[in-house]
């Protein structure tokens, strides 16, 4: 049997073609390149007729180097991929597309019924330099994450597949003179300014630190790779799915209205009109390798068209998303949807926002996909196509169009913020928790509080931390060896959680539930309950055992439930790469979801932005979920991501105890407290200087490294 990592190189250099050989002998993983010995009916029609040349020319490169030659098992038959060849190779691939993720669920589908690894990889080899690259990475991407025999593989970092979608390409040039030049061994890293896409007389740049962050975006193209749209339904069909999907959101935008606040900016404006003009604008300077092409722009001022594009079978009117939205409230306000047989289901009180959730994102799951249409999608297929609704100038999608890319745009989050308002209606209609439902009998939180290294009791303290990414693997035809790119981002110092919990009852277990909220709004005026729960962001959820009377409870930031440990998001899988086919391969490529643990705090500024630190201890006898299948998961970002082959882990809805409005009479966060809950007034403080991470680098350059170096004020905000 074929080792499974070999299917691995099926992601090295993705436009390069395979029998040019992948790997890297310069890892200390690869003595030398490796090559796939590949039925002459696998190479594309334009080299079988020069196919015993290309072994020559190739191979014999690799004279100073061992070479592995991989056997490939041939299919008995060729499948039909005409349905992946109407995308054409230098296309740009558009997942909230429907025509273009219909191709990828069938693609999917087809991986998926493979009956053993090595008709998996003879098939994937047979389509990798035929089909759309950025299609087939997506979609091998998915079955890698769904298919027991695959688990277990750790998948490349996309930002190292697709550099170009993630930093500035004009340093590429660069980069290219350094790998023809310099020798593996003594090449240094290339700078990527943090501010690229503008300057300060664009308020909007004063958090682009948050929505051009490397994290964040590779989080929301791998929470897609998770959560596909369409393929089998075992693999799209997902524990509570629409409900994660409102969450996950929900989330992203308490903590992009937290930073704005940080920076002295009014919460986002949600976009609600799509005739006025979009005053936001953006230009993300960013090329797309793979279609050859330079990302577009958006102008400010902007207005919504309808779209007319011909090509990607993508036609729909602004009318259109006006019927969907206005079918969507009516089944809010009256309580039911309507399914594609004309019968009325109601919206439950626990299972109607998991119901509603697949209804706006659209996927294969939407009970009604004709009359309630495909609203998030559509929203993003609008904007993102903006400046040629109708491909008069042959021009591709912007960045809202890809999920690996969104999260740069600032009217991502106004869709969003839209998007996250039709929630909130549904959760309006819901009861609110009762101090029963909310409390936890004779169980007493007497206290929390924040130790951070370094600093005063309850302060959070951030500053600004370069890492390196090396993005070798995505550049073709070059040199092999690293290809250095150091980038700056936001990190805190480590902190732990000191929680002390009276038991007055037998021993039992309990859920701890932290979140944190802004005090104050744009304003300088303090945040009223129904509004600042909406800005309550998780930091962790675990369990925890009771035991009769004092409890004191430690609990360290890197443990988060909500995010990926920083070494997932800066990851090399060709250094300390985890056994094959082990346990730790599975969780490692699941963990790629989730929010990096880099940008667990808000950035907070210079005199200490003051927030509200929320801890509750819920009774864990109504919190715990009965898990089927396997429960092997990583034990990080299941809030944001749920568990591998498991139920969501937590019984209560998502964002408990915050996710409804509060009962009557309850105007603020210390009227809502009942005995088991506790606030504690905490400040972050952001110190503007910037820390190399040592742990990161290269070992040839770690010397002569000034680790206190300067940097320019970051967005006009210190």
């Amino acid at each position: 049997m074929t080792d499974k990592k070999s299917l691995l190189y099926l992601f090295d250099r993705p436009t390069e073609p395979i029998f040019a050989g992948k790997g890297n002998e310069k890892s200390p993983q690869d003595a030398g390149k490796v090559y796939f010995e590949l039925p002459n009916e696998y190479l594309p029609t334009r080299y079988q007729s020069i196919s015993s040349g290309l072994d020559t020319r190739f191979q014999d490169q690799d004279s100073k180097h061992k070479a592995t030659y991989i056997p490939v098992t041939k299919l008995s038959k060729l499948p039909d991929i005409s349905f992946a060849l109407a995308l054409k190779r230098d296309t740009a691939f558009c997942l909230f597309n429907s025509y273009h993720n219909e191709i990828a669920g069938k693609l999917i589908e087809l991986l998926m019924s493979t009956k053993n690894f090595d008709e998996l990889l003879s098939l994937s080899l047979y389509l990798r330099d035929r089909i759309n690259s950025y299609l087939f990475i997506y979609a091998l991407s998915v079955v890698v994450l769904h298919r027991p025999d695959t688990r277990n593989l750790e998948l490349p970092s996309h930002a190292q597949m697709f550099p170009g979608m993630y930093v500035n390409s004009t340093n590429f040039g660069q980069a290219r003179q350094e790998s023809n030049l310099i020798p593996a061994e003594n090449r240094v890293p290339i700078e990527i300014p943090n501010d690229f896409s503008a300057n300060d007389l664009d308020i909007e740049n004063r958090v682009n630190y948050f929505r051009e962050d490397i994290g964040l975006n590779l989080h929301h193209w791998h929470w897609h790779l998770v959560y596909p749209y369409r393929g089998p339904r075992n693999v799209v069909a997902k524990d509570r799915r629409g409900e994660l999907f409102y969450y996950m959101h929900q989330q992203m935008m308490g903590r992009y209205n937290m930073e704005r606040l940080c920076n002295d900016m009014a919460r986002t404006k949600r976009l609600t009109n799509w005739y006025e003009p979009i005053a936001e604008g953006y230009f993300p300077k960013l090329d797309n390798l793979l279609a050859s092409r330079t990302w577009p722009s958006r102008p400010p001022n902007s207005i919504l068209s309808n779209i007319n594009r011909e090509v990607e079978r993508l036609q729909f009117d602004i009318e259109d998303l006006e019927r969907w939205r206005d079918r969507i409230y009516k089944a809010i306000h009256t309580g039911t949807i309507t399914d594609t047989a004309g019968q009325k289901i109601r919206l439950t009180e626990f299972e109607g926002i998991d119901i509603l959730g697949d209804l706006v994102e659209a996927s294969i799951l939407s009970r009604n996909p004709n009359l309630y249409g495909n609203l998030h999608n559509s929203l993003h297929n609008a904007i993102s196509y903006i400046h040629d609704p109708d491909s008069r100038y042959l021009e591709d999608f912007n960045v809202v169009g890809d999920p690996a890319t969104a999260m740069r745009d600032p009217v991502f989050y106004r869709v969003h913020a839209f998007i996250d308002d039709i929630f909130q209606e549904f959760k309006s209609t819901l009861p609110s928790y009762n101090a029963q439902t909310l409390g936890f009998e004779n169980v007493q939180v007497q206290s929390v509080e924040v130790n951070t290294t370094g600093a005063q009791r309850n302060v959070f303290t951030t500053f600004w931390q370069q890492s390196t990414l090396d993005l070798s693997r995505g550049i073709d035809f070059l040199p092999r060896g690293p290809l250095l790119a150091r980038v700056t981002h936001l990190q805190h110092t480590p902190f732990t959680y000191k929680i002390v919990v009276q038991n007055n009852g037998n021993q039992r277990m309990g859920t701890v539930r932290l979140f944190m909220a802004p005090r104050y709004d744009e304003r300088g005026l303090p945040i009223l309950f129904n509004e600042q729960r909406k800005l309550m962001v998780e930091l962790d959820k675990f369990s925890v055992q009771l035991q009769r009377g004092r409890n004191e409870i430690n609990r360290q930031s890197i443990e988060s439930s909500v995010t990926i440990p920083y070494e997932q998001t800066f990851r090399n899988v060709d250094i300390n790469r985890a056994e094959n086919n082990s346990s730790a391969g599975q969780a490692f490529n699941f963990c790629g979801c989730g929010w990096p643990q880099h940008m667990l705090i808000a950035k907070g500024n210079a005199e200490g932005f003051a927030c509200q630190l929320f801890v509750m201890v819920s009774n864990g006898a109504n919190d715990t979920v009965e898990n089927s299948g396997n429960t092997q998961s990583c034990d990080n970002a299941a809030s944001y991501c749920g568990i591998l082959n498991s139920r969501y882990p937590d019984a209560r809805s998502m964002g408990f105890p915050f996710d409804r409005v509060g009962r009557d009479a309850i105007a603020t966060l210390q009227q809502f407290l009942t005995p088991n809950m506790a606030i504690q007034d905490v400040r972050i403080f952001f110190t503007n200087r910037t820390q190399v991470n040592q742990s990161n680098r290269p070992a040839s350059q770690n010397q002569n490294q000034n680790q206190g170096n300067r940097r320019p004020q970051q967005g006009g905000r210190n």
